[in-house]
């Protein structure tokens, strides 16, 4: 019997990426997988465009949800129905041409050899950043140093969006239990793998900064990122939902 190819679905976030959300879904298409774009009711008419897209190409997937939720929220969302609709491997990507396609083949393949979670890097050998203020490098390292201290992690870029998920692990996981909705999801996330016995892989990949425009990072946001970390640290992820911060 012959044996079927794996499916595998990249989640695109959108809130506002008008400018980049029909690059950023073309390219994924022209590297050989679906895409599902998730947006949260975006004013700038981002998910019009993907509803175009979608009509004509069964590929791309569109999922509106009513308002804005977080990143982390977003993630979830799309997960559940990549579970739902019966894919294999699930890729977390951004849509605003940070993350090269160039590097989704090999975060895909290495998933698909290794059987654990699979991390494009920017902070092993190879791996890079372009386009970024010294301060915002810093600030992304930092949060790396004091995300590896606190909790532990092997990972130098637990921080990274552009990852790639087998099944297995995120039915283990369990994302009715993720609590983080801003960008705090990608640190929760790499903890809850290792903490159920799951290997994290990194590769190298260049990072460059968005297309077009504006960063949703705000301090707001770091400062979140800050309280989950220490509440990883301090037991929260073995609690129920509700007992977050």
């Amino acid at each position: 019997m012959t044996r079927r190819a794996p499916r595998v679905l990249v989640v695109l976030p959108t809130y506002n990426e008008v400018e980049n959300v029909e690059r950023a879904v073309r390219m994924v298409r022209e590297s050989g997988y679906d895409v599902l774009v998730v947006d949260d009711n975006s004013p700038d008419g981002t998910a019009e465009v993907a509803a175009r897209l979608a009509e004509s190409d069964p590929g791309t997937q569109l999922l509106v949800r009513p308002h804005k939720q977080g990143l982390g929220s977003a993630y979830v969302s799309g997960f559940t129905c990549g579970l739902e609709r019966g894919y294999d491997y699930i890729v977390e990507m951004d849509a605003d041409g940070s993350h090269r396609p160039e590097h989704l083949p090999e975060i895909v393949a290495e998933a698909q050899r290794f059987g654990g979670v699979v991390i494009g890097s920017r902070y092993v050998r190879g791996g890079s950043v372009s386009g970024w203020s010294w301060h915002r490098k810093v600030l992304s390292r930092s949060a790396n140093l004091y995300t590896r201290a606190l909790l532990g992690l092997r990972a130098r870029d637990a921080t990274s969006g552009y990852r790639c998920y087998p099944r297995a692990v995120l039915e283990a996981i369990g994302l009715d239990r993720i609590v983080s909705q801003g960008y705090s999801f990608q640190i929760e996330m790499v903890y809850r793998c290792v903490a159920q016995g799951f290997p994290v892989r990194e590769i190298p990949i260049r990072f460059v900064d968005r297309m077009a425009g504006k960063s949703k990072v705000s301090q707001g946001e770091v400062r979140k990122a800050l309280l989950t970390v220490l509440w990883l640290r301090l037991g929260g992820a073995g609690r129920n939902r509700g007992s977050g911060w």
